[in-house]
């Protein structure tokens, strides 16, 4: 019997990779019932999940000995080679689990571990998603998932507690949708930073401006939440500058690799590339306003 025909009283869930996102999702997993094994790089990251119920491996290997599902929530597409691969975590994994990658890779990645996946029995769906740290603690995340039918369909109650899963297609669709999701993000918070930087120069109040726009056309998650962070100038992570510019490489090359000409992508795509360059990639990807700002000789939003 394949891990997702299994009763939920009888999964057990590896969880590889417990930063900002990772966190929060596997202690919604564990919140929700289920036998939860946790490992990060970092074991600090890893350990306060204890408290919540979660069993703390020190390897990736341990973590998934006898696991139903692994769930894989790292930085990159190389990350999750070296951890699944390389490391040899995929040899201590039994045919017929299933491998749950959350990352946010490139589809090619994705469509790479899913068929070496396959040759040893384990089933594999690339489901990243959207809604930020936020998101994640409240269990409300988008999730893009891309796959077999029958077997995202017998993983719903592993994602309810985490959010709303969506099938988009086969393998390596969840993660063509997650790049053009970070493509909204990413253009849509360059033109709202735009507008602020407008805005302030011609003498009017960002915040003022922010509320007098809200419930019109103009209305965004990202006006809400990332307007907010750029009137109160607050930058700390929720979504790093690097991992959006990361997204939006993984986006551009595959534009390239399916002869596409997106002109809104790539310019946003070369403010990031600036802002990050310059040594802001652990700041919000909301914080890009502080390079329009620079670029426009108005640091700190005045003359």
């Amino acid at each position: 019997m394949t891990a997702s025909g299994k009763g939920q009283d009888r999964r057990r869930i590896a969880f590889l990779g417990t930063g900002l996102m990772g966190a929060p999702m596997a202690r919604r997993l564990i919140g929700a019932g289920f036998a939860v094994t946790v490992w990060n790089r970092d074991p600090g990251k890893a350990a306060p999940l204890a408290a919540d119920g979660a069993v703390c491996a020190e390897t990736p290997r341990d973590a998934v000995s006898g696991a139903d599902v692994v769930i894989t929530m790292l930085t990159n597409a190389e990350a999750v080679g070296n951890v699944l691969f390389e490391r040899g975590t995929v040899d201590a994994m039994a045919s017929g689990a299933t491998v749950i990658d959350m990352s946010s890779i490139a589809p090619h990645f994705a469509r790479d571990h899913a068929a070496r996946l396959a040759e040893r029995g384990i089933h594999h769906v690339d489901a990243p998603v959207s809604g930020g740290v936020v998101g994640a603690e409240a269990g409300t995340l988008a999730i893009m998932a891309g796959g077999d039918k029958d077997v995202i369909d017998g993983l719903q109650d592993i994602f309810a507690p985490m959010g709303r899963v969506i099938r988009v297609g086969p393998s390596g669709a969840g993660q063509l949708a997650k790049l053009a999701n970070q493509q909204i993000v990413a253009v849509t918070i360059g033109a709202v930073a735009e507008a602020m930087v407008l805005i302030e120069a011609g003498g009017g109040s960002p915040a003022a401006f922010r509320d007098a726009i809200r419930g019109g056309f103009a209305e965004s998650r990202i006006l809400e939440l990332h307007g907010k962070r750029m009137v109160e100038r607050q930058f700390a992570p929720g979504g790093s500058s690097s991992n959006q510019l990361k997204d939006l490489n993984a986006a551009m090359e595959t534009a390239k690799a399916l002869s596409l000409t997106l002109p809104l992508t790539a310019a946003v795509h070369t403010e990031f590339g600036a802002f990050v360059a310059n040594g802001h990639g652990e700041k919000d990807h909301s914080g890009l306003l502080l390079h329009l700002e620079e670029k426009n000789g108005r640091p700190g939003g005045k003359q």
